[in-house]
């Protein structure tokens, strides 16, 4: 099922496009790489498919809906989220469980069930034994674990998350990518990330969706297709 689509999307900061001509479509039960320098624009192509950013140009869908026929939910972890100071005042687990009311209304009781996902979001994360420290006397890789299980609270049938790495050491990245691997195989959780580590992740992705700088200046975006690790090209969206 076709989730997210855009279509010879233009878009800028100022007088000069930065994305030009962008073409892609993001699928339902897949892992997606989202790669390119510095500067390529990937935070902005993110923020563009999720409606965050209005295109000057072209068309950009969001499907309303999830495979399995019920309202999509979004799961979005932006770059630098992470950056609490150390004066914030919240608890992991108030925090995490926060995560929760993306299921119904803010001023709803939060049920046994809601206690248990955000449990296992801890978890699967590696934070459940720290739950009640607050959020503010964590390491950055800490903060960035806990920020990523608020969206696995969520249980998200789309899962964008920009650079979620950040901060983490090797054991830490892999298991990850393991988590999202298994978010993706046994939950159908469509997963889309920025990362700059593709080497490490590449054997778990269906997809790669690379930024590369146009000779007019700009940036392109150029689809790859995995098995395993070995990509072949797929299209030249332009």
């Amino acid at each position: 099922m076709l989730l997210a689509s855009m279509n010879k999307v233009v878009f800028g900061y100022n007088e000069i496009p930065c994305l030009e001509d962008v073409d892609l479509d993001i699928y339902s039960s897949e892992f997606v790489a989202v790669v390119g320098p510095n500067g390529a624009s990937k935070t902005t192509l993110l923020k563009l498919a999720l409606g965050l950013l209005k295109p000057w140009s072209g068309d950009v869908q969001l499907s309303a809906t999830s495979e399995k026929g019920g309202k999509l939910t979004v799961g979005y972890v932006p770059q630098q989220i992470a950056s609490f100071n150390s004066g914030f005042p919240s608890k992991i687990m108030e925090f995490v469980l926060s995560g929760r009311y993306s299921k119904g209304s803010w001023f709803r009781k939060l049920q046994p069930a809601d206690h248990e996902i955000t449990e296992r979001a801890l978890r699967q994360v590696g934070m459940w034994d720290q739950r009640h420290r607050k959020i503010g006397e964590l390491s950055g890789g800490q903060k960035q674990r806990i920020c990523i299980a608020r969206a696995l609270a969520q249980e998200p049938d789309l899962l964008v998350m920009d650079e979620p790495t950040t901060g983490m050491d090797q054991e830490s990245r892999y298991g990850f990518y393991e988590l999202m691997h298994h978010q993706v195989k046994e939950h159908g959780t469509t997963v889309v990330m920025v990362t700059h580590g593709l080497s490490e992740v590449n054997s778990y992705l269906d997809r790669i969706i690379e930024l590369e700088r146009k000779e007019q200046g700009g940036w392109k975006c150029c689809t790859t297709t995995s098995c395993r690790g070995h990509f072949t090209p797929a299209a030249l969206l332009q």
